[in-house]
């Protein structure tokens, strides 16, 4: 946040000056203090989020990746016509603990063409896939196993 703080400060002044920099230096480590002392974050929390800045920016790679292949992946069942489309309902589990994981699980499921995530109760997911291919291996996708990562990480995930 320390850093988010400075870098708004910057953005919002539109320029770089000495003193611009030494106000938002001040301005940034204030806010900083203000939210340590008064809405529960710490210096533990801000180091955490750090270490799972790679991890979040090595995702964000993974589901552009994901999105690509499977947009190819559609293109390729439209335009074959000889392939039988078999749509099909895959129900599994994960055993991601915090919500907000599985509910990014969700959403990258879901922003993958081809799936769409019906429901997601608890830690059981109900997936809409174009095609019985698509289906395969869900449960333990690279998403589950990156998500994972975060939890190992950081005690709250994202």
């Amino acid at each position: 946040m320390l850093i988010l703080f400075f870098a708004l400060w910057i953005i919002f002044n539109g320029r770089i000056t000495a003193e611009i920099m030494l106000s938002g230096i001040a301005a940034a480590v204030l806010l900083f203090c203000f939210l340590c002392r008064f809405m529960d974050y710490g210096i533990k929390k801000e180091l955490r989020v750090y270490a799972n800045l790679s991890r979040g920016v090595s995702y964000i790679m993974l589901l552009v990746q994901e999105i690509f292949k499977a947009n190819l992946g559609v293109m390729h069942l439209i335009v074959t016509a000889k392939y039988e489309i078999e749509p099909t309902l895959v129900k599994f589990r994960t055993d991601l603990k915090s919500d907000t994981l599985r509910a990014v699980l969700a959403n990258s499921i879901t922003l993958t063409p081809g799936t769409i995530t019906v429901t997601l109760e608890g830690d059981e997911y109900l997936v809409h896939c174009l095609d019985k291919d698509m289906a395969a291996g869900m449960e333990d996708s690279e998403f589950v196993k990156r998500l994972r990562a975060f939890e190992r990480g950081g005690k709250e995930g994202a």
